[in-house]
C-alpha cells in the first residue's frame, strides 16, 4: 500500500551518508522511490556501488513495466529518482566536500542532507578505551557536523534540510551504550541548535530518533537472543519497528507536508522509551 503520492520529492537531490546499508540505506531508497536523486556516502564504495546498482536497476524495470504512458502523464519511472555512489569518510572534511562537489556535478544541486554514518558495538563504560569512545563521536557527532557544515553553502542556495539520524539510548541509561547515547545527545543538540541558527536561511533541520529496529544488522549482532523477547513485551505496539516505519518518517519530514516543522526529533519507536519504566 502506498502511503505518499507518486514523485511527491521529484527535482530535490539528496546526501546520504550510510546510505549503502541498514535504516540509512532504507531511508536512501525510499527517497529515490519518492522521486528525488540520491548520493550514497560511505567510507568504502564496495558497499555503496551494489546499493547504487539495485535502486538502478529497479528504476529501469520499472519503465521496461512502463514502456507508454499518456501524453502529458509521468510513468513511475520517471517519478522515480538515480542513486549515485560516492566515497568518502565523514570523520575527514575534506573528502566530504570532494563528495559533495561530485553530487554537485552529477545532479546540479543538494537539497536535502541525511546524516546516517554511525558507528556502535557493546562495552562496558569501566572496560571502554578513550580511542572506543572517540571513534564513535567522531563518526556520529563529529561526522554529522562536518556534513551540515559543509553542506551549508549548498543548502543555504536552496533553502534546503537536513534530516539527522539519532537515537533514543540517551533518553534513559542505557548499559554497554555509554558511547553511542553520547554521541546521539549530541547529535540531538546540534540538530536543534541549527535548525534556530541556519532557520533564517530556510534551511530545515530535524532528526529521527528510531527504537528497536527488527530488521538490522544492529539488532542482529548488538542484542541477544534471550532479551529480543523482554524487549518486544516493552514495546507498547507489541512489536520491533521495521526499517520502513524510519523510511516514512523521512520522506514525510523531508516532504512539504513537514514544511513548517524545524528542530524535531522524531522519536520512531511505538512509545518504548516511553514505557521503559513503566509499571504496566
Amino acid at each position: 500500500m502506498k502511503i505518499f503520492r507518486d514523485g511527491i520529492l521529484t527535482g530535490r537531490v539528496a546526501f546520504v551518508t550510510g546510505g549503502g546499508t541498514g535504516i540509512t540505506g532504507g531511508v536512501a531508497r525510499a527517497l529515490t522511490e519518492a522521486g528525488a536523486h540520491v548520493a550514497l556516502v560511505s567510507r568504502s564504495i564496495e558497499h555503496l556501488e551494489p546499493a547504487a546498482k539495485a535502486i538502478n536497476d529497479a528504476r529501469v524495470g520499472e519503465r521496461g513495466r512502463n514502456p507508454t504512458v499518456r501524453e502529458g502523464a509521468n510513468s513511475n519511472a520517471e517519478m522515480t529518482g538515480e542513486a549515485f555512489a560516492v566515497a568518502a569518510d565523514v570523520r575527514k572534511p575534506d573528502e566530504v566536500a570532494r563528495a559533495i562537489s561530485a553530487t554537485v556535478e552529477r545532479f546540479g544541486k543538494i537539497d536535502i542532507v541525511v546524516n546516517g554514518a554511525a558507528g556502535n558495538f557493546l562495552c562496558k563504560a569501566d572496560e571502554l578505551s578513550p580511542n572506543g569512545f572517540g571513534i564513535v563521536v567522531d563518526i556520529d557527532l563529529k561526522g554529522t557536523f562536518n556534513v551540515c557544515r559543509t553542506a551549508f553553502a549548498e543548502l543555504k542556495k536552496n533553502r534546503g534540510q537536513i534530516l539527522n539520524i539519532s537515537a533514543t539510548l540517551h533518553y534513559l541509561g542505557t548499559p554497554m551504550q555509554l558511547h553511542v547515547s553520547a554521541a546521539k545527545a549530541g547529535v540531538d543538540a546540534l540538530t536543534r541548535n541549527l535548525a534556530v541558527e541556519w532557520g533564517r536561511y530556510g534551511i530545515r533541520v530535524n532528526a529521527i530518533a528510531p527504537g528497536p529496529i527488527g530488521d538490522t544488522e544492529g539488532m542482529k549482532r548488538l542484542v541477544p537472543e534471550p532479551i529480543k523477547e523482554k524487549l518486544r513485551q516493552r514495546i507498547p505496539l507489541g512489536r520491533f519497528g521495521m526499517i520502513q516505519d524510519i523510511e516514512n518518517a523521512a520522506v514525510f519530514l523531508c516532504s512539504d507536508a513537514a514544511n513548517f516543522i524545524n528542530g524535531a526529533v522524531l522519536v520512531v519507536d511505538g512509545g518504548h522509551w516511553l514505557a521503559a519504566n513503566s509499571l504496566l
